[in-house]
């Protein structure tokens, strides 16, 4: 799997990649093999302002409903509707055409107090 190398992650295993202002959102592979086949995706709306830790997105596997939590606060730019046509590349790419929203960043600085990859392999005992 192709992970790009310089993803934060937040506690709740969701991961951020900024690029200048902006960062896109999205579910780790940890998260998506414990939720299963993800069968529902539902990404917040373009608009959508958000603060660090407030519910995002659900996603729905034939496991359990889950909520999907904004690692930072912001105003979402742009939301992956291919998800929603499509919510088994959760499960196949998370990390590439699987990303939930884009989210323009309020406070860049909280990028900070995310885990690097380093911090959430620890997290996940891998």
């Amino acid at each position: 799997m192709n992970v790009p190398e310089n993803l934060r992650y937040s506690a709740s295993h969701e991961w951020i990649l900024v690029e200048g202002d902006t960062g896109t959102v999205g579910i780790t592979d940890h998260a998506q093999a414990e939720l299963t086949d993800i069968v529902f995706a539902e990404p917040p709306a373009v608009g959508k302002t958000v603060r660090t830790g407030d519910v995002a997105a659900v996603v729905e596997s034939v496991k359990a409903a889950s909520d999907i939590y904004s690692p930072v606060s912001g105003e979402v730019v742009e939301r992956n509707e291919a998800i929603e046509a499509d919510p088994s590349m959760l499960n196949t790419d998370p990390f590439g055409a699987g990303w939930i929203f884009k989210i323009r960043l309020a406070n860049p600085a909280e990028v900070e107090s995310l885990k690097d990859a380093t911090g959430y392999r620890e997290q996940i005992g891998g």
